[in-house]
This record gives C-alpha cells, sequence and structure tokens, in this order.
C-alpha cells in the first residue's frame, strides 16, 4: 500500500460530488481556537508550536515541533458529511449529526479522494498521530484535555464512554470542547490518523522531532481517542490505538480531518 503522502493527489475523473459548499474565506491570521468553515465543515485553528507528546504511562515523552499551523475539524466527521460526498453512509448507529464509523482507513482514503477532487488539490487529509496529539492537548500536559481527573468525577462533561454512552455513539458536540474549541477528541469514536503505526513496545524516538510523519511502512494505522464502548482510560490524550486499515471496519472507529490551506 503506498504511503498516505503519496496518493493524495490522486485524481478521481467523472466524481460528482453534491452537497458541499464553500465559504468566502476570511481575512486576518487565525488565532487559536478560531473557526472557519469550508466546503460545509467546521474546523478550528491548531497554532504551530511544541509539546510533549506521550506520557510516563508506559507511552515515552519527547518533545515534538509542528512547525506549521492546520486546521482541525470541529467534530468528528459526520454521516450527513460522509453522506454528501460518497452518496450512502455504511454507519450502524443510524444519524446524521452522529459520527460516521464502519468505515476502513481504505474507505476514508476514498472519501478523501472524492473531496479533494472537489478542489483540484490535495488540501484535506487525515491527521497525523502528532498533530491529533497536540490539536487534543489543546496546550495542557495532563493526562486529559481537561486535566488529570483521577477520580474520573470529569469526564462525564466531556466524553461519550462505556459508562455514560448506553453502548452507541451520540451526535457530535453534545459534551465540552477543548480549549481550542474541538469536541469529542476523547470518546464517541476512535478517531484514524494517517501513520503506520509503530507498536506499543517502542511507540516513539526519544529525541526531539519536528514535523514526525510516523514509520515508513506498517502493518495497521493508528487510531486515537478512546469510544463509547471503552473504560474511560482508554481516553487519554497519549492513549493509542490502531486498525487494518482494509479490514477493520468497526462501530467505534470514525475519524476528522485536517485542512492545510486557508
Amino acid at each position: 500500500m503506498y504511503r498516505w503522502r503519496n496518493f493524495l493527489g490522486v485524481a478521481m475523473g467523472g466524481v460528482l460530488i453534491a452537497g458541499l459548499a464553500g465559504c468566502p474565506l476570511q481575512h486576518g491570521p487565525p488565532r487559536p481556537g478560531d473557526t472557519r468553515t469550508f466546503d460545509g465543515i467546521a474546523f478550528q485553528w491548531c497554532p504551530p508550536g511544541t509539546f510533549l507528546m506521550g506520557s510516563s504511562m508506559g507511552e515515552y515523552w519527547h518533545a515534538v515541533t509542528l512547525a506549521k499551523g492546520f486546521w482541525m475539524s470541529k467534530y468528528e466527521i459526520t454521516q450527513s458529511q460522509w453522506e454528501a460526498v460518497m452518496g450512502t453512509t455504511p454507519s450502524s448507529f443510524v444519524g446524521a449529526d452522529r459520527p460516521v464509523e464502519t468505515v476502513a482507513w481504505v474507505d476514508v482514503h476514498d472519501f478523501l479522494i472524492r473531496l479533494n477532487y472537489l478542489k483540484s488539490q490535495p488540501i484535506y487529509r487525515l491527521p497525523t498521530e502528532a498533530e491529533w496529539e497536540y490539536a487534543c492537548r489543546a496546550g495542557e500536559s495532563a493526562s486529559f484535555y481537561w486535566g488529570d481527573d483521577p477520580n474520573l468525577t470529569e469526564i462525564e462533561n466531556y466524553a461519550w464512554y462505556d459508562l455514560n454512552s448506553g453502548n452507541e455513539t451520540h451526535p457530535v458536540g453534545e459534551k465540552l470542547p477543548n480549549d481550542w474549541g474541538l469536541y469529542d477528541m476523547g470518546g464517541n469514536v476512535w478517531e484514524l490518523c494517517q501513520d503506520w503505526f509503530g507498536g506499543l513496545g517502542e511507540p516513539y524516538s526519544v529525541a526531539p522531532v519536528t514535523d514526525p510523519l510516523g514509520p515508513d511502512s506498517g502493518t495497521r494505522r493508528v487510531a486515537r481517542g478512546g469510544g463509547y464502548s471503552y473504560v474511560a482510560e482508554e481516553c487519554r490524550s497519549e492513549n493509542r490505538g490502531s486498525a487494518d486499515p482494509e479490514t477493520d471496519t468497526l462501530p467505534e472507529l470514525g475519524f476528522r480531518l485536517v485542512r492545510t490551506a486557508d
């Protein structure tokens, strides 16, 4: 399989994409947490910066610098947004404002090819794992983006997980956001990233890095954030999961987007 960055620019002739309308660009430099809507999808601005990625709970701390800011979709991509591009929805828990799920990484790849065809350039993609954690933390170094929450009393306000979800997904944006205005970064559905999964035994180099893209190859792709049927600890900002890119189509598995242009 080609690495993500190699096939984002692939053209899809004859694809008709309906239901997506761009908005006029807003002028002036964006600030952390600013919202802009592109092609019917709300995005939050994540500024360039350096943060400590990982944790002392089995994942190594290391300094990561993201040299450029990026737009992260405010919510997990919904079923209505998926259907506007793909024509159908594959989801197990049907609802226009619920996150799209039961999609494999390769299905998301097809969604992105079609979405980028609308713009004639590859400006939409999955986040890298580093971008995802940076955006999730939003400047917070604690275990969760709302704090350490040692007694797990605050998670009810921020995430859908096994004890409050009723064992199903929920419409996006019903819980509180992080400090950059991103909703459901913990819980609801796991979110696919662009990186190959390097494994839990040796997930990162401990040396400082800039704009990491993950391993050059692998058999599984990174997933982040925990899901509606998982315990609270799985919603930690540094927690890592993985999915088979070809075959894992699970009701706990969705995604959000990064946009790389204003």
